[in-house]
């Protein structure tokens, strides 16, 4: 091995561990048997009970999980249509129009948010504000994955469905839907884990009511950093490594071999 090899391998693992071993500690405190953080005395599950004892952590993970079941489901269905429509009409303004959201800072994005609810809709801030926020940059996420999707395909199969005499709306739900269905789940998926675990739009656009997820954690760490927190925090850890890893599996899927026609179109 090289030495330019060596040092590369060298960097990498300092990097991977940077990003990682605090993670590592998080996990590993959680099963800490004492209220500090100080030092490892012991095993034990304690804080996980805990955790499923208190009621306002129950409450919180609730509205954030309703949160993010809903904000992904409106930004799948809106951002498959937003990929669609840009890989078909190839506006220059529709890139901009859609991904926008994605590039720009989230407390830009929370702010605008924040004054276009309160004072362009003179709209109470609480759950419907929120999912409305994350809808909107979640859109972005699932576009760029379809639009990749759509971009490896050969036009010919749709043109083929055609000519066979399918419609627009036979087409698109036959052919193209099962076709970039793989990238529409892992958009979903995408979304839902951005959205269960967003923090700084929540902040901006939660209003006064009922407890979220990441607020909630907040607030506990301002006093101290606990093994309970340690432990909600793992969870939503654990959910969010499962997301992703489902999410980049269905996103590196590529279409393979022959594709054919459905029965429907072939008469």
């Amino acid at each position: 091995m090289s030495r330019g090899s060596i040092w590369l391998w060298f960097v990498a693992v300092l990097i991977y561990a940077f990003l990682y071993i605090p993670l590592a500690i998080v996990v590993m405190y959680s099963f800490n048997d004492s209220r500090l953080n100080a030092e490892w005395v012991g095993f034990t599950l304690s804080w996980y009970q805990a955790l499923f004892n208190n009621t306002e952590m129950l409450t919180a993970a609730r509205n954030s999980l309703i949160i993010a079941l809903s904000a992904s489901f409106s930004a799948t269905v809106l951002g498959t249509m937003a990929g669609l429509a840009i890989h078909r009409y190839k506006l220059k303004v529709l890139p901009i129009l859609v991904f926008t959201p994605v590039a720009m800072p989230e407390i830009l994005l929370g702010v605008s948010l924040l004054l276009f609810f309160l004072q362009v809709l003179n709209m109470t801030l609480g759950m419907v504000s929120i999912i409305i926020a994350h809808t909107t940059f979640c859109i972005g996420f699932v576009a760029i994955i379809v639009r990749a999707r759509l971009q490896g395909m050969d036009e010919s199969i749709f043109e083929a469905a055609r000519d066979l005499g399918a419609s627009r709306w036979e087409t698109f739900r036959l052919v193209t839907l099962p076709l970039i269905m793989p990238a529409v789940v892992a958009g979903a998926l995408m979304s839902f884990t951005l959205s269960i675990d967003d923090f700084v739009i929540t902040f901006f656009t939660k209003g006064v009511g009922e407890p979220i997820l990441p607020i909630q954690i907040y607030t506990m760490i301002k006093v101290a950093v606990t093994p309970e927190v340690n432990a909600i925090s793992t969870l939503l850890m654990l959910l969010t490594l499962v997301m992703i890893i489902i999410a980049a599996r269905l996103e590196s899927r590529t279409s393979s071999g022959e594709v054919k026609m459905p029965p429907e179109i072939v008469k």
